[in-house]
């Protein structure tokens, strides 16, 4: 393999680069900027498949947030690589703030007046025995309901931020290319002169 390490990372090496960036989170940050802009699509697409992406990673559904990006990005005519990229906003730094304001937000359109929440007694019994409904009321759905309005307001910021990033960088990236051609164009011309 062309790229392939000589020294294998251990699982302890491979668990921290998955939650802290070998470099830099700037780098990581530029990295994945880079990927969005440039990705072959129209600026819309882009910035709709982004959103979706961060929308999804808004709901308590975790495990289906590329699956409920890729359909709401099918359903907006967004960019499916772009979807996947914007579910990176959910991460293990971001989940907890996340998970928090949604059922707190949720909590609060509900109507519930319980400041401690009201969840099952044992929740790692209910969790083992996948009894979800035990779990709905409670926890599920004020946080699907909290993040409804978290998930459209933040997905409409990044449409539009993704949107004017992407025909900004389109724009430039054509004109860079319209100059190489007429460069081309003039030295092709300037080198057939020179042969007559």
């Amino acid at each position: 393999m062309l790229f392939r390490r000589r020294v294998k990372p251990t699982w302890k090496e491979r668990v921290r680069i998955w939650l802290w960036p070998r470099r830099s989170w700037r780098r990581s940050l530029s990295y994945l900027k880079k990927r969005v802009l440039r990705l072959n699509a129209t600026p819309h697409a882009i910035a709709a498949g982004v959103a979706a992406g961060i929308f999804a990673t808004f709901t308590p559904f975790i495990g289906f947030h590329f699956l409920l990006a890729f359909a709401i990005a099918y359903l907006v005519a967004g960019n499916m690589a772009s979807a996947a990229l914007g579910c990176g906003a959910g991460n293990p730094l971001t989940y907890g703030p996340i998970w928090a304001s949604t059922y707190e937000i949720g909590r609060w359109m509900l109507g519930d007046d319980n400041a401690a929440g009201s969840a099952p007694a044992s929740l790692g019994h209910v969790l083992m025995n996948m009894d979800i409904w035990d779990i709905w009321q409670p926890i599920i759905k004020p946080m699907l309901i909290g993040g409804i309005p978290l998930g459209i307001g933040f997905g409409l910021l990044s449409y539009g931020l993704v949107y004017l990033a992407a025909r900004s960088f389109q724009g430039h990236r054509a004109r860079r290319m319209a100059e190489m051609r007429e460069r081309h164009r003039q030295a092709a011309v300037a080198a057939a002169e020179g042969v007559r």
